[in-house]
């Protein structure tokens, strides 16, 4: 009878060490990497994310790492391609793969209407064709978060701003052959440099500004710090961070927990476009208040701009991008 006893509590105990560890092999905790700063509101949809993934309760849960704990915006896509890092937030630089220029296309869209109808939506052309190029290394775009348009950030009003004459400014732009040579193309100098170079720069000198942030951005980021004095509107390239995924890590998620995670991610892109674009005035005027002037273009002033830099920087971009991904997202603007 004790016999009996035993052996059946070593069996209880055995069935239980299993269903436990089956629980466990279900519970997964991922690294969600960001770039903005800790109390930037990119940040705070970060942690939504990982509270709505936690409500679910699917046995996932998300550690977040914003203000580029786990690296450079530049390195990050690398990282989440090899599975080292599981999520991120962050704009996907061309450095990997030179098609991927396409998302620095400048004056592709043309206010929030379009960057909801072709950024945000998933189905458009613009993001089959980041889906295409990112599947090839292991990448899945899970939602897209167009912020507004980027402007320059700069120490001082730049000679010419309006028109496309000398600036007598050095720029700083990102790792984009198409940005360089629009911002070069507007009469400015203009140095490639990552990120995290760009407030060294400014303070010592290096380079008088950078085209980089929105005005929201440029409030949280530079105006907050005391650095800059002028914020020129160019309105054209929409600032986009890029909810993106490790296939690898997604291949070890239950169908339960995939759609926990994509649910998520879709609602904090809604909720994130939806609070820039009823901020974006309102920290234009917190810019001001802070001591920045803004320069706007007139009408005039602004068509004259989309067009000298569709007709000369559009067919310069076909040589990286392809002219077949042109084709494709000129066919779907008409």
């Amino acid at each position: 009878m004790k016999f009996r006893n035993v052996t059946k509590g070593l069996m209880l105990g055995a069935v239980s060490a299993l269903m436990s560890t089956a629980a466990m092999a279900e519970d997964m905790k991922l690294r969600f990497a960001g770039v903005f700063p800790i109390d930037h509101q990119g940040t705070k949809m970060m942690e939504q994310v990982a509270a709505d993934v936690a409500a679910a309760d699917v046995g996932l849960t998300i550690e977040v790492f914003p203000a580029n704990q786990l690296g450079s915006g530049e390195a990050l896509f690398e990282d989440v391609a090899r599975g080292n890092i599981d999520l991120a937030a962050a704009f996907i630089y061309a450095d990997t793969d030179p098609r991927l220029e396409f998302l620095s296309m400048p004056f592709l869209v043309g206010g929030w209407d379009d960057m909801n109808n072709i950024m945000r939506n998933m189905d458009s052309e613009y993001n089959q064709i980041l889906q295409e190029i990112t599947d090839e290394y292991g990448v899945h775009v899970m939602a897209q978060n167009p912020e507004g348009f980027v402007g320059i950030v700069a120490t001082q009003e730049p000679a010419n701003w309006n028109n496309f004459d000398d600036k007598g400014m050095n720029i700083r732009v990102w790792s984009s052959p198409a940005v360089k040579a629009m911002v070069e193309a507007l009469g400015y100098k203009a140095t490639t440099m990552a990120w995290g170079d760009i407030f060294p720069a400014i303070q010592s000198g290096i380079v008088d500004g950078a085209i980089c942030c929105t005005k929201t951005a440029t409030y949280s980021i530079f105006a907050q710090s005391d650095v800059g004095t002028h914020f020129v509107e160019y309105n054209s390239i929409s600032e986009l961070t890029t909810f993106y995924a490790s296939q690898r890590t997604l291949d070890k998620l239950n169908d339960e927990q995939r759609a926990a995670l994509q649910a998520a991610m879709t609602k904090a892109s809604d909720d994130f476009f939806q609070y820039n674009r009823d901020n974006d005035a309102a920290f234009g005027q917190k810019l001001i208040d802070k001591g920045y002037t803004i320069l706007s273009l007139n009408d005039e002033e602004q068509a004259a701009m989309a067009a000298h830099i569709q007709e000369n920087i559009w067919p310069m971009m076909a040589q990286s991008v392809g002219q077949d991904v042109i084709d494709r997202l000129l066919s779907s603007k008409n």
